[in-house]
């Protein structure tokens, strides 16, 4: 039986690390969170996750700094999807330019996050939760913003 993907949160918001957990949790990832830069890297760098969500500016050290050194990894980059409130698009190309496999910019529907979870993961080659294949979204869900 194979584990289940662990997703790394980090977000200085609660109630968006809090609600993306439950989320993910009852779709069956493990999830561990981080509500700063600092404590974030420490954590992928101790222990990396399979996906990385990243938000773009947070306190101690920007989802920038974070991506600029996880890329320096022998293994290369963790699977990242950065959200942020910026409508910058000078942000988005660097962010793209370091290797971010999607760019969500805040408020975006659950649905669409959820997608991008799933391609991340399914392209680098891990298996998606039984929980996750087999849920669908309630409409509710595809409505939330998050």
């Amino acid at each position: 039986m194979s584990t289940a993907p662990r997703i790394l949160i980090m977000d200085d918001d609660a109630e968006i690390i809090e609600s993306l957990q439950a989320i993910l949790e009852s779709r069956g990832y493990r999830v561990v969170t981080a509500r700063d830069g600092s404590t974030g890297l420490e954590l992928a760098e101790a222990d990396p996750p399979d996906l990385l969500i990243l938000d773009m500016m947070m306190p101690k050290k920007s989802g920038f700094l974070v991506l600029e050194k996880l890329r320096t990894r022998p293994e290369g980059l963790i699977p990242t999807i950065m959200m942020t409130g910026n409508e910058g698009s000078r942000h988005r190309a660097y962010a793209e330019m370091l290797g971010v496999k999607d760019y969500l910019r805040k408020p975006f529907p659950l649905d669409k996050l959820l997608k991008a979870i799933r391609e991340a993961l399914t392209e680098a080659g891990h298996t998606l939760p039984e929980a996750d294949v087999t849920t669908t979204s309630t409409p509710e869900e595809e409505d939330e913003l998050i």
